[in-house]
C-alpha cells in the first residue's frame, strides 16, 4: 500500500471535532494525554486500526484531553484514554478504555452500524 493511500489519524482540536463529526458519516475519536501510560500502549493499535481496509469509511481523530474539560476529568479519574464514536454527527458511545480489544469492539460496533437514511 502506498503511503499516500493510507488513512491517517488526524490530530485535531475541539472545534475541528465538532466540524468533522458533521462532515463525515462515521468518526472515531481518541482523547489522549502525554502523561498517560495506557494512552501510549494503545497508540500503535489505534493507528493500525485506522490503516485497515475494514475501517476505511471511518475518520480517525486524536485530541489532547487537556483541551477538553470532560475528557480531562475522565482521564484524571480513570488514567486511560477516552474514546468516542460518532455517526451522522451524534455520539454513539463514549468510554475510557484500557485494552486493545475494548477499542476494537467499540470500533467494530461503529463500523457495523447502519446509518439512518435522509
Amino acid at each position: 500500500m502506498k503511503e499516500a493511500d493510507r488513512q491517517r489519524v488526524h490530530d485535531v482540536n475541539d472545534e475541528d471535532l465538532r466540524q468533522l463529526t458533521h462532515k463525515h458519516m462515521k468518526v472515531f475519536a481518541k482523547f489522549t494525554s502525554e502523561s498517560c501510560e495506557i494512552c501510549e500502549l494503545l497508540a500503535p493499535p489505534f493507528v493500525e486500526f485506522a490503516d485497515k481496509a475494514a475501517f476505511r469509511n471511518i475518520l480517525f481523530l486524536r485530541l489532547n484531553s487537556d483541551e477538553n474539560a470532560v475528557a480531562k476529568k475522565l482521564m484524571q479519574e480513570k488514567v486511560a484514554p477516552f474514546f468516542v464514536s460518532y455517526c451522522q454527527g451524534r455520539i454513539l458511545e463514549c468510554d475510557t478504555l484500557t485494552e486493545e480489544q475494548e477499542v476494537l469492539h467499540m470500533l467494530q460496533r461503529l463500523r457495523e452500524l447502519e446509518p439512518l437514511s435522509a
